[in-house]
């Protein structure tokens, strides 16, 4: 894959911007309007089991004018819109589709090569690129963000997202201090003053980050979740449901290609984090996947934690300072404290549920995660690399 995004180091303010995503295209052509009258209508045409039908009446040459004339924020749009209904094409019916039709592959396809990241709908696609503020006037936070585009919608489909991105949101300052940090050691300026700066920024930050994360069971539900959320985000690889892949008509040679689904995995915090205190991974494929979840965040996500990674000492300078190492510690815990809750989130709202059934596809296997992962047993060891970074154990 292509891609000219790249980090701009002037202007690191977190991954979920400082501006909403667009919402949808000014003055838009013929094909433009029916890319998001398509989208928007995403739940009534799963709900009357419509979508394929919609969507294959399509012309082959759907969408196929120069994608050069869009801007940057402009394709994030398009990826959403294009996304939501490939999924929806895919899972929306109790088998799904081995074939993505042409008038939806060939364009998304090309809109993702020119993001940098697989023509699959990934964590950016499905949260930090689809909010809005209902009002401008307010801040960022669960009282006034909604989502521009659904599956079937809801207040826990809804929810589910919405608390995604108000912790990319609250997550901001903890980049922004991880980016500091980073390049005070490039210019060999990381004093002590300037690790205890922001260090305790990055602490204060993920304090609000677990703040929110604990609010997931007040407006969704396990059930409702793992029966009319999850099986839309599940990709084609390691997936029973489609064991070779996805066909995407008129690409990649007619080639099944192999995807992984979207997950909170494929979020750029805790990856940044992780490279600015130095935790390590063990050379297994936990690691590898981890690895491979780089793929499908932007560009500029990837630089900024390979930026991180790069030029971090922090670990080994706090060791002897007993108020950094403490603080260091600190901000390790509360990492772990995360990983925890996504664990104990991980068996209430997938593994516990695994056994029940519905008229509802599975969009996949009922014991891995979206991404085609045995996913229990990965969380646990992040979490449990993450204690073994701590110097007071």
């Amino acid at each position: 894959m292509k891609s000219n995004l790249t980090l701009d180091k002037d202007n690191v303010d977190g991954f979920i911007g400082k501006s909403q995503p667009l919402r949808y295209l000014d003055d838009k052509n013929s094909d433009e309007q029916t890319l998001e009258d398509l989208a928007c209508a995403i739940p009534k045409l799963l709900l009357t089991n419509k979508i394929r039908h919609q969507i294959d009446a399509l012309p082959e040459d759907f969408f196929s004018h120069d994608l050069g004339k869009y801007s940057e924020v402009e394709l994030r749009l398009l990826n959403v819109q294009f996304s939501f209904l490939a999924h929806a094409y895919v899972w929306g019916d109790l088998a799904p589709s081995k074939v993505l039709c042409k008038a939806i592959a060939l364009p998304w396809s090309k809109i993702s090569e020119q993001l940098g990241r697989p023509a699959i709908l990934s964590y950016a696609s499905y949260c930090l690129d689809n909010w809005h503020k209902i009002n401008d006037d307010e801040g960022v936070n669960l009282d006034n963000v909604a989502l521009n585009y659904n599956f079937l919608g809801g207040i826990d489909e809804d929810w589910f997202v919405t608390i995604h991105v108000c912790i990319e949101h609250a997550a901001n300052q903890a980049i922004k201090s991880s980016f500091a940090i980073a390049s005070a050691y490039e210019l060999n300026e990381a004093s002590d003053s300037t690790l205890l700066e922001e260090l305790t920024k990055i602490k204060e930050s993920m304090l609000k980050v677990n703040h929110l994360f604990r609010k997931m069971p007040e407006k969704c539900d396990p059930y409702i979740y793992y029966h009319r959320v999850r099986p839309y985000i599940f990709g084609w690889k390691n997936n029973p449901g489609l064991p070779d892949g996805l066909i995407y008509e008129g690409c990649f040679d007619e080639k099944p290609q192999l995807y992984r689904g979207e997950t909170g995995a494929q979020s750029s915090i805790v990856p940044t984090l992780d490279a600015l205190l130095n935790v390590v991974h063990e050379k297994d494929e936990l690691r590898e996947y981890l690895d491979e979840m780089k793929s499908y965040m932007p560009p500029s996500h990837r630089e900024l934690i390979k930026y991180v990674e790069d030029h971090s000492k922090v670990k080994q300078d706090v060791a002897n300072n007993e108020e950094l190492k403490t603080l260091f510690d600190e901000c390790c815990q509360e990492i772990s404290i995360f990983r925890s809750q996504h664990l104990q989130y991980a068996a209430d709202y997938i593994h516990n549920q695994s056994t029940k059934s519905t008229l509802f596809g599975t969009g996949g296997s009922k014991v891995r995660g979206t991404g085609g992962t045995p996913f229990m047993k990965y969380l646990r060891k992040h979490r449990d690399e993450t204690d073994l970074t701590k110097h007071k154990k």
